[in-house]
């Protein structure tokens, strides 16, 4: 076969097992979104705990890149402190090794065409049938699966071809060593996939373009190129996000480095290994194995550091963080699972709501409108970026259930706006003047039992319990019905000017309507803020 023919072979086994492996996280990510997010939740209470959930759930979703999204998900979305998240991301790293081991104990050993054409078949069947929902999206991942197995048929059969005609950095020297972590590396970025970049690598070996160890350093290559991802995904995040992506930078650094230094020792402790274990003794089996160790050295690495790691992410990217008007939840990445995404924008609506019930209270206070017009812009812009967001949600693929608890969102965030709306309009209008001390008794009674019932509202506060805040609803209401008719009373006697009585009671009324719609909010609240489940 010409290097022609094998070349465009070789880029069609690639782009099989791109689109593949693109199908296949994309099928999981929406079957077991709910799920991912139940696993990652609950399984983090230790580190062993965390770093499990890590490892295992890249393993079934074959992509530590969407686990990686999904983590920093969770961190925005205030389900995962910082300090556990860094371990399901280094248990990401190991269970990305999986790939390795499928490709060389599966992929590189079966007549894969007799596996990958039932697969394709099944899962176009089920997603045909079933598009939209869970069924529909096992099928994709099943169909994704089958076009993974025949892109890495494609690939070993090239390389088999390639092998007498290309020459891929040789050696074992400094120089050697670094081009062939370079080749791993710009692999990686572009393709967007250490998948690809391992079985490029494994299949290479295999087909004897490669040396097992010029392979293993394309495979350290390729884990480096994953850092670039993460980066590129960090740009104009959230500052959690940029803190989990620095933390996935230095776990690669510092694994590659290492494995880098002790790569001819890794070398001659693959065979004992191998032979410990009883693997076959092809160069795939090697690499797949020797992919693990080095991950696993990194975990075993990080163990003494992660405490000191946490501390100083912690202390960076704090910029964007004393800006209450940037939003801190609302990351792109999350866009990709649905119901991270709803997620996150729940507690950035919670974060509007607090804002909102704090204008509401210091209107009540007396509060200059000048002073509260810096809190009505946060909430402004908090809100333009809220809609933006839902605007780049992919509703098409979202559950059922997620579509409800959405809507259910929005319409809090409505209930939010109009609170902040009501005390800044509330703000200018004259006050109570005083000087009449009956009506001073029922203002005074008014606005202690609106700011009372305004701080069982707050949706950073402690749940309150319904009968508490259905109780101090109505306490505010008989007061505020009370005031009304003292005001009005008294202008009938002439104790007071009917335009200051009527500015003051329009004052009232946009008081109470702030306090009513933080108390809507408050009630419709508990049930947005349930956890989404499959």
């Amino acid at each position: 076969m010409s290097l022609w023919a094998l070349s465009t072979s070789l880029a069609g086994g690639l782009g099989l097992f791109l689109l593949g492996m693109s199908m296949m996280t994309d099928g999981l990510k929406l079957a077991a979104g709910p799920a991912l997010e139940r696993i990652l939740t609950w399984a983090t209470r230790t580190r062993l705990h965390a770093l499990g959930s890590g490892v295992m759930v890249t393993a079934l979703v074959q992509s530590s890149s969407a686990v990686t999204v999904a983590t920093i998900g969770f961190v925005n979305a205030g389900l995962l402190t910082l300090g556990p998240s860094l371990w399901v991301l280094f248990g990401a790293n190991v269970g990305t090794t999986m790939t390795g081991w499928i490709v060389a104990l599966i992929g590189l050993k079966f007549k894969i065409e007799a596996l990958a054409m039932p697969l394709i078949g099944i899962g176009v069947v089920l997603r045909l049938t079933d598009e939209g929902q869970r069924r529909g999206a096992i099928g994709t991942a099943l169909a994704g699966f089958g076009l993974l197995f025949l892109g890495i048929a494609m690939l070993q059969q090239s390389f088999t071809g390639l092998a007498g005609q290309v020459s891929l950095p040789q050696g074992e020297g400094l120089l050697a060593v670094a081009a062939q972590v370079g080749v791993g590396a710009l692999m990686t970025v572009l393709m967007q996939s250490s998948s690809a970049s391992m079985a490029i690598a494994l299949t290479a070996a295999q087909g004897g373009l490669l040396t097992l160890q010029g392979a293993a350093a394309v495979v350290i290559g390729a884990n480096i190129g994953t850092t670039v991802t993460a980066l590129l995904a960090a740009v104009g995040a959230t500052p959690n996000a940029r803190r989990a992506a620095a933390a996935h930078v230095v776990f690669n650094g510092i694994t590659a480095i290492v494995a880098l230094a002790l790569l001819p020792w890794l070398m001659g402790a693959l065979g004992v290994a191998r032979e410990a274990l009883g693997l076959p003794s092809d160069p795939a089996a090697k690499l797949a194995l020797f992919h693990t160790i080095f991950n696993v050295l990194g975990v075993l690495l990080m163990w003494p550091l992660a405490d000191h790691l946490t501390r100083w992410l912690q202390a960076r990217f704090r910029a964007r963080e004393e800006d209450e008007a940037q939003a801190q939840y609302l990351d792109d990445n999350v866009l990709q699972v649905p119901s991270l995404a709803v997620d996150a924008l729940k507690r950035e609506v919670a974060r509007i709501g607090h804002v909102s019930v704090r204008m509401a209270r210091a209107a009540l206070a007396g509060t200059a409108a000048p002073v509260l017009a810096r809190d009505q812009a946060i909430v402004t812009r908090l809100d333009a970026t809220v809609e933006t967001f839902v605007g780049r949600m992919n509703r098409s693929a979202m559950s059922q259930r997620a579509s409800k608890q959405l809507a259910q969102v929005l319409r809090v965030q409505r209930y939010h706006q109009t609170t902040a709306e009501q005390a800044y309009a509330a703000a200018p209008l004259r006050r109570l003047s005083g000087n009449n001390s009956g009506t001073t008794a029922l203002h005074e009674a008014f606005l202690r039992l609106a700011d009372a019932l305004l701080a069982l509202c707050d949706p950073l506060a402690a749940e309150p319990q319904t009968a508490a805040v259905d109780a101090a609803a109505l306490n505010m209401e008989a007061a505020y019905e009370d005031l009304k008719t003292g005001l009005l009373a008294t202008v009938a006697a002439g104790g007071a000017r009917f335009a200051d009585t009527e500015e003051a009671l329009r004052r009232y009324s946009a008081l109470r309507r702030a306090a009513q719609q933080a108390t809507k909010a408050r009630r419709r609240w508990p049930a947005a803020a349930e956890p989404l489940e499959s």
